[in-house]
């Protein structure tokens, strides 16, 4: 096995089943994983701890540090056991709540990530994108602002762009060293304006991510999504990317050539929701390497990318940087 020394350095920023599906597959290679988690979240479990506790949001973190988590089943079952009997608790999982004791216990939401990752023995680093409390925004068609990333889906317009308050939320100076010192940068794949932008948003990784010798990929998501991506193609995500951090930082773009069931369509078409376009010509006008492979699995009527298969390329891009 390659010595920790010589382990290619991948950062991956992003939120929700997305993020945390990836780092599964990515956690199986002898990587230097450090993933940097959106905490704008709202609404449920994590919404209710924010608004009582002052606290970040904990679910996304929480699902990050169990998909990297190298602990034994039951005890990964445990963590992300959520209660459902008691009025108090109903709705709460148990890692959120060990991350909300930890915080007060600490006074500090970074160090208690830091605590439960010892505690799950996790394969990598867990940073949050910024240690407060943030608030999405964001800017519809109609001109209308709509603040809460739980709200923002429902609203049912076409967004327009989406930021963050406070404008000038502060990251850890260990989530700028990390992007830094990456060997490759890794977006998504996951909700483009809920999930992977509020990362974006924060001025300083942005910044940082511009600046880093890093290859930038984007992991391209295989569904539109509704309230978010209504009848996006391939370039609407990589272009909503380009103009929220206001350049093309992006050196290449994975895509999946895999055509997705026609039932499963039906399913999703059920959702308002349909498989994202490829349309290579409007891509190659960005001059970014464009990629496409076998990525994608129907799992339960879902589909989902193929987390080993996506790592296993990324691994080779990585593996075929000069170093």
């Amino acid at each position: 096995m390659r010595s920790t020394k010589h382990r290619k350095k991948l950062v991956i920023l992003g939120g929700g089943t997305g993020l945390s599906t990836l780092l599964r597959g990515l956690k199986k290679f002898p990587l230097d994983i450090t993933a940097i988690v959106t905490v704008a979240d709202d609404g449920g479990s994590s919404g209710r701890l924010r608004d009582e506790y002052d606290i970040p949001p904990p679910g996304d973190v929480r699902n990050v540090l169990a998909a990297l988590s190298d602990v034994e089943p039951l005890v990964e079952e445990m963590f992300q056991y959520r209660f459902s009997q008691s009025e108090e608790l109903k709705g709460h999982s148990l890692g959120n709540l060990m991350l909300a004791a930890l915080t007060s216990i600490t006074g500090d939401f970074a160090h208690a990530i830091t605590e439960m990752s010892r505690v799950l023995n996790i394969r990598g680093k867990v940073l949050p994108a910024a240690n407060q409390i943030v608030t999405l925004h964001a800017l519809f068609e109609d001109q209308t602002t709509v603040a809460g990333e739980s709200k923002i889906p429902k609203y049912g317009k076409k967004i327009e762009k989406v930021f963050i308050t406070p404008t000038d939320v502060k990251p850890l100076p260990e989530t700028i060293n990390v992007i830094r010192q990456a060997d490759v940068i890794v977006i998504g794949p996951g909700s483009l304006y809920t999930s992977i932008l509020p990362n974006l948003l924060v001025q300083d990784i942005q910044q940082a991510i511009r600046e880093s010798n890093a290859k930038k990929v984007y992991i391209c998501n295989l569904m539109t999504q509704a309230g978010e991506t209504g009848n996006y193609s391939a370039y609407d995500h990589v272009n909503a990317l380009i103009e929220h951090v206001g350049e093309n930082f992006l050196d290449a773009v994975l895509i999946s050539k895999e055509e997705i069931p026609e039932n499963v369509q039906y399913m999703y078409k059920q959702e308002q929701a349909s498989p994202v376009k490829i349309d290579i010509d409007q891509l190659k006008k960005l001059n970014i390497d464009i990629v496409k492979k076998d990525i994608s699995v129907v799992h339960g009527g879902a589909v989902r990318h193929d987390a080993t298969e996506v790592a296993k390329w990324l691994v080779e891009y990585a593996d075929g940087l000069k170093t």
